[in-house]
C-alpha cells in the first residue's frame, strides 16, 4: 500500500527563488561599481568574464571578484574589491525574491499540515542567507545544504539525509525541482515521489524522468491532494 504524502522538500535557486536573475543583477551591479573604482574595461566585457569564471569554478565561487581584478590588473586591488562586493550584496538583496505564487502555496501546504524542506547544492551560508531574506527558515522543517553532505545531486545522500531527519519514508515525500539530471534523478533514486518546476532554469527540457510536470507552483497542492484523497479510497 502506498503512503499519503507527509512532506513536500523543494531545490532551492531556480525553483523557489529566481536564482539566475538575482546573480544576473547582482553582477551587474558589482561591476557597476568597480568601474566607479577604477577597474578597467567595458561594462559588458566585464560581466561576461565573471560569468566566464564562474562556469570555470563554481556559479556560488566566492573568489570571483577577486580573480577578476587580478587577472584584469595583475595584482589584487582591495579598494576596487571592497566596492564590487558592496556592489553585489545590494544587488543580491535588491533581487532576491521568490517566484510567483510561492508563498501562498507553502502557506497551504502548511494549513494543510505537511512538512516543508529545501534540498540545495547551495554551500550552507548562502542557502541559510537566501532563506533569510525570503522570510523562509521558520517555514522549514529540514534544510539540506552542500556542506552536509559534500556531495552535489544527484547523489543520494543529501536526499537520505533529509528522509532521516525529516522520519519519513521516501515515498511520503514530494520533492519539486528544476533540473531534470540532478533533481529529478537524485530524488527518484531514493523513491521520493517528483515534480518537475518547469518555470525554473530549465523550462524547456524534454523527457525529465518526472512523476509530474507542471508550469506552476499552485498545481502542488492539487497533486498533494489527489495521491491523498486517491490513498484515502484504497
Amino acid at each position: 500500500m502506498e503512503k499519503k504524502i507527509k512532506a513536500v522538500l523543494f531545490d532551492l535557486d531556480n525553483t523557489l527563488v529566481d536564482f539566475m536573475r538575482m546573480k544576473n543583477i547582482a553582477v551587474e551591479l558589482a561591476v557597476d561599481y568597480m568601474l566607479n573604482a577604477g577597474l578597467p574595461g567595458e561594462k559588458e566585457e566585464i560581466i561576461k568574464e565573471i560569468f566566464k569564471i564562474y562556469r570555470k569554478t563554481h556559479i556560488e565561487s566566492q573568489t570571483a571578484l577577486e580573480e577578476l581584478i587580478i587577472n584584469r590588473l595583475g595584482y589584487l586591488d582591495y579598494k576596487i574589491l571592497a566596492s564590487g562586493i558592496i556592489g553585489y550584496q545590494r544587488g543580491r538583496d535588491m533581487a532576491t525574491y521568490p517566484y510567483p505564487r510561492v508563498m501562498p502555496t507553502l502557506k497551504e501546504l502548511l494549513r494543510m499540515g505537511l512538512k516543508l524542506g529545501t534540498v540545495s547544492d547551495a554551500p550552507a551560508e548562502q542557502c541559510y542567507n537566501r532563506l533569510a531574506r525570503l522570510h523562509l527558515i521558520d517555514w522549514m522543517d529540514v534544510v539540506i545544504t552542500f556542506n552536509d553532505t559534500n556531495e552535489y545531486k544527484p547523489s543520494p545522500k543529501p536526499f537520505l539525509l533529509a528522509l532521516q531527519r525529516l522520519k519519513l519514508d521516501a515515498k511520503e515525500v514530494l520533492y519539486v525541482g528544476d533540473w531534470p539530471e540532478r533533481d529529478i534523478v537524485g530524488a527518484k533514486t531514493v523513491g521520493m515521489v517528483t515534480v518537475f518546476a518547469r518555470w525554473g532554469e530549465h523550462p524547456d527540457a524534454k523527457d525529465t524522468g518526472a512523476d509530474y510536470d507542471i508550469n506552476s507552483i499552485e498545481k502542488i497542492v492539487d497533486i498533494v491532494k489527489s495521491i491523498n484523497e486517491a490513498e484515502d479510497k484504497t
